[in-house]
């Protein structure tokens, strides 16, 4: 099922007991679990491969500090067009993945301006991506994953785990079958307690790639690489460290909220709620992200919603919070 502000299409269609929410969560927050998700995904190869995404991609692919590194893929205006993870596979080729719906927009804009060289990129496939995730605090011993999977760690405030992308299987292959997968709700919760924004929700076209967060654009952008497009805003954003109009926030509410809820700061609107997940119990309150005003910071506190319905939150810190 594709739920609205997820950053991958989950590979269950029934809905889960909250006694298995809460439990796939404490999974994914402490000992460890997993889930099957689906990923967009198309490769880059050729001799001009690497040149020509190295000139499109905010990330130095020639000099990647391991195999795969997240990614935006930006307007010439300097906004987001994509956020992505590479895999360098070897000089002449490249894989890349993004959530699920976004491989055509990759593909139609990287084909823009793709004149004279010697690079092909396929259509995009719908692939299986398995996330483990375990408490930051754990000792893992890394390895080489499953046969057939590119291994990656995943990025976010005290995010801890590996992922495992499987480019010639898609959810439901045998291959990349799973036992005891936590709920996909679960998930859901992990990704937006962690500040991790998704495509289609917290990036759109109208958001400019600090907006994200800092640790977003630590993870997404290299300041020593030469020119791409879209470099002149980065660079701008990061000489006024960061100070962006309108920043991505964590908020913890004290009820209930839908996406789309308009967010209130003494009576004025500073946002909107664009990913949120329900109260599990009490100490599991309702987790929400919203794009707000600059002035909005964690520690301020705010309405959401109006009316009769309105509850209360805190803006707080990515990962402070169950």
């Amino acid at each position: 099922m594709h739920l609205s502000g997820e950053g991958a299409t989950l590979a269950s269609v029934s809905a889960s007991s909250n006694d298995q929410i809460i439990a796939g969560y404490e999974a994914l927050q402490g000992a460890g679990g997993v889930v099957v998700v689906e990923r967009d995904v198309l490769s880059v190869t050729g001799p001009d491969a690497a040149r020509y995404l190295q000139g499109q991609l905010s990330q130095d692919v020639v000099a990647m500090v391991g195999d795969s590194a997240w990614s935006f893929l930006l307007a010439p205006t300097g906004k987001v067009d994509a956020w992505l993870r590479v895999h360098r596979i070897d000089a002449e080729s490249y894989v890349l993945e993004t959530d699920p719906g976004y491989g055509e927009l990759i593909l139609t804009r990287l084909k823009r301006f793709l004149l004279r060289t010697k690079a092909t990129i396929t259509e995009p496939r719908r692939c299986a991506l398995l996330q483990h995730r375990w408490d930051s605090t754990l000792v893992r011993l890394g390895g080489d994953g499953p046969e057939g999977a590119l291994v990656a760690n995943p990025v976010g405030p005290l995010v801890a785990g590996r992922d495992e992308l499987f480019v010639d299987a898609s959810v439901g292959d045998p291959l990349v079958s799973v036992v005891d997968a936590v709920a996909d709700e679960a998930m859901i919760r992990y990704r937006i307690a962690h500040g991790i924004p998704a495509m289609g929700t917290e990036l759109t076209d109208d958001t400019i790639p600090g907006e994200a967060g800092a640790w977003v654009i630590d993870a997404s952008v290299s300041f020593t690489k030469g020119c791409y497009t879209g470099q002149e805003l980065v660079a701008r954003i990061d000489s006024r460290g960061n100070n962006v109009p309108h920043p991505i926030r964590l908020l913890k509410l004290e009820g209930d909220a839908s996406l789309g809820d308009e967010i209130t700061v003494d009576g004025a609107a500073v946002g909107t709620i664009t990913s949120i997940t329900p109260s599990l119990s009490a100490e599991l309150p309702a987790l929400a992200l919203a794009r707000v005003g600059r002035a909005v910071v964690p520690g301020t506190q705010v309405a959401v919603g109006s009316g009769p319905s309105a509850c209360a939150a805190a803006v707080v810190e990515p990962g402070s919070v169950r």
